[in-house]
């Protein structure tokens, strides 16, 4: 073979390991959005870091994450989307339903996947969860009657209930879908509803001031401006004689009396799936948006026990964990 020819079919054998390798040696940059504050991170971002590490990308070597916390500012999530748009990070990964919509705005093209985004096909986040179309795609906390099965639950604990507080962060649609949840089981349960929404801490702060005292329970509708605050909202719960129910087991972890919804780290720890097959080349459109398919009921007896209260124990057997 002459010579020329023979070093154009080296090279040309060559190219695809040059190729490969160049992929390998590639850093992406993950970005990272959240409402809450830098302070969920154990609990919320540090999963996320968890599951990259599993499928093999070390931080700092093939991979970069870029977070960026809106510390309880909504307002200041479009700026600190098309702050990570500008970044041209390869991947976005957001945080509930606020996150979500920011980072839709501030791109069509740069993938986005939804952690929490509430009822993603109601807001108009995806056209729908198996064909999710566009540039967004991840998991969703919402399933049909999860917030009328809280209730359920409540009831089931305290069979002489007759009224709750359902307590919700109006700028967080999916909480209206929730509110209209109860509202659709309550009659049924013999159960009055009292809707209190608000849209800021100080808002927060207020309506905790005054809430109703007596044997009644209250449903908090889990975002990041109600977990940012769960211990005090617990706490004023148990000050009220409330029973209180949310979605998230780390209510229950700082006082709360009952959590029923999926596992939110676990959501996060699963989030890196996805980031990991778009960054191999997979479009958002093409990955379904994935239901939580085990829900967890926790359940704090030392805050039963301060509210006076005695668990059926058919419920306790039926809770993933009893805190004691």
């Amino acid at each position: 073979m002459h010579l020329g020819a023979l070093t154009l079919a080296l090279a040309l054998l060559a190219a695809p390991l040059v190729a490969e390798a160049q992929q390998a040696g590639k850093v992406y940059r993950v970005g990272y959005l959240n409402p809450g504050s830098a302070a969920l991170a154990p609990i919320r971002l540090d999963p996320l870091r968890d599951g990259l590490r599993h499928l093999g990308y070390v931080e700092g070597r093939s991979v970069v994450i870029e977070a960026r916390w809106a510390e309880g500012n909504f307002a200041r999530l479009p700026e600190l989307a098309a702050e990570l748009v500008r970044l041209n990070v390869d991947v976005i990964v957001t945080a509930a339903t606020p996150a979500a919509v920011a980072a839709k705005g501030a791109t069509t093209t740069i993938p986005i996947v939804m952690v929490d985004p509430g009822d993603p096909v109601a807001t108009k986040l995806v056209a729908s969860l198996a064909r999710p179309g566009g540039n967004l795609t991840g998991l969703s906390s919402a399933t049909p009657d999860i917030a009328a099965k809280q209730l359920q639950l409540l009831k089931e604990a305290l069979p002489r209930l007759t009224y709750v507080v359902f307590l919700w962060n109006a700028a967080t649609p999916a909480g209206a879908l929730a509110l209209k949840e109860i509202q659709a089981v309550a009659p049924g349960l013999g159960v009055d509803v009292r809707n209190v929404s608000v849209r800021s801490a100080e808002e927060l702060e207020r309506e905790l001031g005054l809430l109703p005292r007596g044997a009644g329970g209250l449903v908090v509708f889990t975002d990041p401006l109600t977990f940012t605050h769960r211990r005090r909202i617990a706490d004023d719960a148990v000050k009220s004689r409330l029973s209180l129910v949310s979605g998230s087991r780390e209510f229950a972890e700082v006082g709360a009396f009952m959590s029923y919804g999926p596992s939110f780290p676990e959501m996060f720890r699963r989030a890196a799936a996805y980031v990991d097959k778009i960054l191999k080349g997979t479009k958002p459109a093409d990955l379904p948006v994935e239901q939580p398919t085990k829900f967890e009921l926790v359940i704090n007896l030392k805050t039963a026990t301060a509210l006076g209260l005695t668990i059926p124990p058919s419920l306790l057997l039926r809770a993933d964990q009893v805190i004691e």
